[in-house]
């Protein structure tokens, strides 16, 4: 048994290998992998090595595969799928995903609906990944993410428009009812400004007064939007936030809308997941429930 298996190239080099016989592009490939692309292309050159065989011909612009790579990923492409079949087939009564986001849409927007996702889909083990951090795809197990922004977010990557982005200013009612809701920045000058790492505050109050944000204004700022939200729950301040964020927080009585105004963006949340020959069955399944959850809203 071992002596067979000896005869196998560097299985890392194959797997380098499928992904850039299917993009013919050293920087696409390395970003699907989330390696540099000098180390796609020493891998590459040790598989070649190995097999004593040229598999792709180097042009100006991109590669193009020999002859004989052109067979080789061929079945190479054909053996990873049978590995996939082949693991997937140890877990028949399940299946296990990994979606990344932000710490904020995780306790704000995620964890909330999660009791229906089990109840729907009790076969598929859902695993949050809940980091400030750009999570990689490969490298760190991650099949979806929400990402903020504006796409492309990477080449290699498939990308679907999940919630636009308006920013609503809430506060507690008991707040709102004891000071009033403020008319004008002097009025404003009452609240203090609950702020995060995203600092809408000049912009908002810009567009709601057409006046800028006055320096003398009270300030708290957090690092995250979620301890924001919650200060102003508690009764602390003034705190922007999207809209998505705070819905059931409005819905239950906690906070109340400060303005009628919200701060739209060019900016949204979307949907983003590799560009895989193989794709995690349940990776459908909870696209789906996170599309028809925001839709629901």
């Amino acid at each position: 048994m071992a002596e067979g298996f000896s005869a196998l190239p560097p299985l890392n080099g194959l797997r380098v290998f499928e992904v850039v016989a299917r993009h013919l592009n050293f920087r696409l490939a390395a970003d699907e992998l989330g390696v540099t692309q000098a180390a796609v292309a020493q891998q590459i050159r040790g598989l070649e090595a190995n097999l004593g065989i040229k598999l792709f011909e180097r042009l100006p612009r991109g590669l193009a595969l020999t002859g004989a790579g052109l067979r080789y990923s061929s079945d190479i492409r054909s053996a990873f799928a049978l590995i996939g079949s082949a693991t997937q087939a140890l877990r028949p009564d399940g299946a296990q995903l990994t979606i990344s986001v932000t710490p904020t849409f995780a306790a704000k927007w995620l964890i909330p609906r999660l009791s229906s996702f089990a109840e729907e889909h009790p076969g598929i083990d859902l695993q949050v990944l809940a980091t400030e951090r750009l999570s990689q795809f490969r490298p760190e197990g991650v099949d979806i993410a929400v990402r903020y922004g504006r796409p492309p977010f990477g080449p290699a990557l498939h990308t679907e428009m999940f919630l636009q982005q308006r920013i609503v200013a809430v506060a507690s009612p008991s707040l709102l009812q004891v000071q009033g809701v403020p008319r004008n920045l002097q009025e404003l000058q009452r609240y203090t400004l609950l702020h995060d790492a995203h600092n809408f505050w000049p912009d908002f109050i810009s567009e709601v007064f057409q006046q800028p944000l006055q320096a003398s204004a009270r300030n708290v700022r957090f690092n995250q939007t979620a301890l924001a939200i919650d200060a102003a729950i508690a009764g602390q301040g003034l705190a922007l936030a999207s809209y998505h964020f705070v819905q059931s927080d409005i819905a239950a009585g906690r906070l109340a809308l400060a303005f009628d105004h919200a701060l739209s963006l060019d900016q949204a949340f979307y949907l983003v997941w590799p560009r895989n020959a193989y794709q995690p069955p349940a990776l459908a399944t909870v696209r789906a429930w996170l599309l028809q959850q925001a839709q629901s809203q």
